[in-house]
């Protein structure tokens, strides 16, 4: 138990490895806040994972909704000891076969909402927090 009474905040945590993450830092006896974009994937993953877990619906992207999240999230359970940077877009950008519309939303999503991500939960974290990110190739 590792993990036992440890606060965690996993964005896109309402389906694949984010959820399996929420599912089994949850068995260890953390507590969870997971975000997403999709409210009934959020309902049903909070009604899995059961106390001690929150669903936020929150767009990574989005930085006031995150910051909301945040703060709802520290609010509820205290200071973040897990961060972990899930949320990402998984679309290939060929290098001669991109538009300039996708590679910005890749870009916003993975890079610049990770690091204001990061950023935003600073002051939240707990001394020896960690921070986890993911990457997700168009191969996935």
């Amino acid at each position: 138990m590792r993990v036992q009474n440890k606060v965690a905040l996993i964005t896109g945590g309402s389906s694949g490895i984010g959820l399996a993450t929420a599912r089994l830092l949850r068995v260890e006896g953390a507590k969870v806040s997971i975000t997403g974009r999709d409210q009934l994937r959020l309902d049903a993953a909070a009604k899995e994972l059961g106390p001690d877990a929150l669903a936020i619906n929150a767009d990574v992207s989005d930085f006031p909704a995150m910051e909301r999240a945040i703060e709802r999230t520290v609010e509820e359970f205290g200071k973040l000891d897990i961060v972990f940077a899930n949320a990402g877009l998984s679309i290939p950008t060929p290098l001669g076969g991109s538009s300039v519309e996708i590679f910005e939303s890749v870009v916003n999503v993975n890079l610049t909402s990770t690091f204001f991500l990061i950023q935003a939960c600073l002051p939240y974290l707990n001394d020896g927090a960690s921070l986890i990110f993911t990457w997700l190739s168009p191969e996935c």
